[in-house]
């Protein structure tokens, strides 16, 4: 269950109350039901509630919103059928598929909010200060499921503030362009800042919506505005809605990253948000490691900007744990090789892989200390060590000397399991190791498993799950859109953009990237190279690089090929870490009409004047 602290109780769906003709209606069936349901607070409160509802499921890596981790190449999840994500990744899917079509859902949340917003002042159980407050956050919520069609889909259909007395009709409704839909989130955004407090103190609204969390998500708007997919891209630019309206910007607006820059920038200057930092550990490197992985971990710390917890650890835990190895444990929720590759060294703060061969073979930056042939014996895993309880292990070179979160997300072949409940666990991946391949099934496919939000504390052999905490927004990434756009804008400042990475980068225990690249002063190309792999490392598995590849607009480079993994199909540890693409022999596809999702058939259907997307 979602839990934002404000959604705590049973929530009313309100059955009969909230029908409709179609989504786009505003007015309720039963105008008493409606004076009935707004007559009080508690009944008023459970209405705003289900408002919160429809927020995504990002933690929830198999459904809608959480899906963009594995249909991104941050991820190589290990089912081979069963996953809706699979037809997204292979370029089978189209108009007609179900999955993951979010827009009645989200039209369905603009309707309530709307609703909400019209009838919460007759409401007198609440002074109008809170009702002027509550209709501040519907506001906003409207906004944002705005914001997150736009995200799939582009330019939507922009309802607006619709008199309740009005019945949109399906076949009338055609797509706005995308700078109304861009400038009517923002402006909403604005307006609901205006009437929320700047924080909420009281623990038990934690996640509530507050001004704070309103201008981090302006501040993502806008850098997503002055992207190239949002900002003037050719491949998009013939596109006409009904009436004639070009439906995507004609040139690019150089301007609008002076305003995502603006917009991070206030964030930051609120001063109420800072890196989480672990203040337990005195070992330097342990100490960025627990950082890292305390974002998750330690529920609302002071690095979080808006986040929610949900009751059913298990959706994410079980997945993250080796098959055959634990009592229960489906060894699902993978990293790419793409992604293991990307974290830096340690010592030299160097991203250790500029490319690769057509064969597969990693290209290796010769200044960045990494090698991807041989193995350390009696190596110690720098948080699960000696001291902690643990044996040496066997590990293969490329997993020695990284970034600490490297170690905080990543369980690699030859490691330990990483808690103690029944005694120390060398987890192997090949066939034959202790979660051994199998070739189908619940087995680990690409020689790794992501470990960063599963607790080690949790005594899963007892089926102690626990709850995931999720950030919808942090100030680490405020800190790298600040970075971006300042690297982007014209009067480009670099010295503020190195500034806000190396912040993030110091955390991880790494040095300043002049220093570990001196040759990125000035060159922007370079340092937007730098920042978009630094993206990838530190938002990893947020939900983040699925839409990150899109809007630079780099898909078609990063989103094609054999998907490569490390060869847990030897029947040998040694052997299980070449490279190969005969593991997951199916291949990534990625075509120009992909960076938007096509208009549902479903909705053409009842709206015959809906402009589809280029190329569907």
């Amino acid at each position: 269950m979602k839990k934002i602290n404000y959604i705590g109780f049973v929530i009313s769906l309100f059955a009969g109350l909230i029908t409709s003709c179609n989504y786009l209606d505003v007015v309720l069936d039963n105008q008493m039901t409606q004076d009935e349901a707004f007559s009080k607070r508690s009944t008023t409160e459970q209405y705003l509630a289900h408002i919160y509802d429809y927020l995504p499921d990002s933690y929830d890596w198999l459904s809608d919103a959480g899906s963009a981790v594995p249909r991104s190449d941050e991820a190589l999840f290990s089912w081979y059928a069963g996953v809706s994500h699979l037809v997204f990744n292979n370029g089978s899917w189209g108009p007609t598929t179900g999955a993951f079509n979010i827009w009645k859902g989200k039209y369905e949340a603009i309707n309530q909010a709307t609703v909400f917003m019209d009838n919460v002042d007759k409401c007198t159980d609440v002074t109008e200060e809170v009702r002027t407050r509550m209709k501040a956050e519907a506001r906003f919520l409207r906004a944002y499921y705005y914001f997150e069609l736009v995200c799939q889909y582009g330019p939507v259909y922009v309802w607006g503030d619709q008199a309740p007395d009005i019945l949109i009709h399906a076949e009338d409704v055609d797509r706005h362009p995308l700078d109304v839909n861009l400038e009517f989130i923002e402006s909403e955004y604005d307006k609901a800042m205006a009437d929320l407090p700047l924080t909420i103190t009281d623990p038990q609204w934690y996640g509530r919506i507050n001004k704070a969390i309103v201008m981090a998500a302006k501040s993502r708007l806008l850098l997503y505005a002055a992207s190239p997919l949002f900002n003037g891209c050719n491949l998009y630019k013939q596109v006409q809605n009904k009436d004639g309206e070009f439906l995507f910007p004609q040139s690019a607006d150089p301007n609008k990253w002076e305003k995502a820059a603006q917009a991070a920038k206030a964030v930051i200057d609120l001063n109420l948000f800072s890196l989480y930092k672990d203040n337990k550990e005195t070992d330097p490197f342990r100490k960025a490691i627990k950082s890292y992985q305390g974002i998750t971990l330690e529920e609302w710390n002071n690095e979080v900007i808006w986040g929610a917890w949900y009751t059913n650890g298990n959706a994410l835990n079980v997945r993250c744990l080796p098959p055959r190895a634990v009592k229960e444990g489906y060894g699902g929720f993978a990293p790419s090789l793409k992604l293991v590759d990307t974290y830096p060294m340690a010592k030299t703060g160097r991203y250790p892989i500029t490319g690769y061969n057509a064969d597969g073979s990693p290209i290796i930056d010769p200044k960045s200390g990494y090698s991807d042939t041989g193995f350390t014996e009696d190596y110690e895993h720098p948080l699960e060590n000696k001291a902690s309880g643990y044996t040496t292990i066997k590990a293969h070179n490329s997993c020695v000397g990284r970034d600490a979160r490297f170690y905080a997300s990543i369980l690699a072949n030859g490691f330990n399991f990483y808690n103690l409940y029944k005694g120390v666990r060398p987890i192997t991946f090949f066939t034959g190791g202790t979660s051994s391949y199998t070739g189908s099934g619940d087995c680990v496919k690409v020689g790794y498993l992501w470990r960063r939000m599963t607790d080690p504390k949790l005594d899963f052999e007892n089926d102690n799950w626990g709850r995931i905490f999720w950030p919808y927004y942090r100030l680490a990434e405020i800190y790298l859109n600040y970075a971006e756009a300042c690297n982007e804008k014209p009067s480009r400042n670099e010295a503020e953009a190195l500034k806000y990475i190396n912040l993030v980068r110091e955390r991880a225990g790494l040095n300043k990237l002049e220093v570990a690249y001196p040759e990125v002063i000035g060159n922007q190309g370079l340092l937007r190279t730098l920042i978009q792999k630094e993206r990838m490392v530190e938002l990893a598995f947020e939900c983040h690089r699925y839409y990150d590849v899109r809007r630079w607009m780099i898909a078609e480079k990063e989103m094609n090929g054999p998907n490569w993994c490390r060869n847990v199909a030897s029947p040998t540890y040694e052997g299980s870490w070449e490279r190969t693409d005969q593991v997951w022999t199916d291949k990534r596809v990625f075509l120009p009409k992909h960076y938007f999702f096509p208009i549902n058939q479903a909705q053409l259907n009842e709206m015959k004047n809906m402009t589809q997307n280029y190329g569907w």
